[in-house]
């Protein structure tokens, strides 16, 4: 697997896991806050879409940082998705990348990796824990970045 091969297959890790983490979580959830200053589901869902945007315009040599205001949670949830899909889809153009391919692994798509971890443990401090899994026989395709992602296999998830 060579360098784009692997960034793609992390993005497509990262939207399985993310999707999953997001899946069914009750209305509530988006406004969950686990203490007095900690971010809520929302607020983490829109930082992760403003990562992609930024991983896009890094890739294109531009590294313009944006951080937009949280809106709900069906429009962060669908804006980090679609971010998301527009980065995955300029790597998979052949544009040339203007930018340390580790650079933005180590950046943008470990912070969004890191997040989807921190909503998973939010998922279980507000009282709707998702199942645990083994996500070595996850189906995860590269070039599949978005929400509707291919649902575990109940035999490969656990409690």
């Amino acid at each position: 697997m060579n360098d784009l091969e692997f960034m793609r297959h992390a993005l497509a890790t990262l939207a399985y896991r993310a999707a999953k983490a997001m899946r069914g979580a009750p209305e509530s959830f988006a406004t969950f806050q686990a203490g007095p200053n900690a971010n809520k589901p929302v607020g983490i869902v829109s930082h992760m879409a403003d990562l992609f945007d930024w991983s896009l315009t890094l890739a294109k040599g531009e590294g313009k940082w944006n951080a937009a205001t949280p809106g709900t949670w069906e429009n962060e949830r669908a804006r980090f998705f679609e971010a998301l899909k527009r980065f995955d889809d300029y790597l998979a153009s052949g544009q040339p990348i203007s930018y340390d391919f580790s650079k933005i692994y180590q950046g943008p798509v470990a912070d969004a990796l890191t997040h989807t971890g921190q909503l998973a443990i939010l998922r279980r401090l507000s009282g709707s824990p998702m199942k645990g899994e083994s996500y070595t026989r996850a189906s995860i395709e590269i070039g599949r970045v978005g929400f509707d992602q291919v649902p575990p296999d109940p035999k490969n998830e656990f409690d």
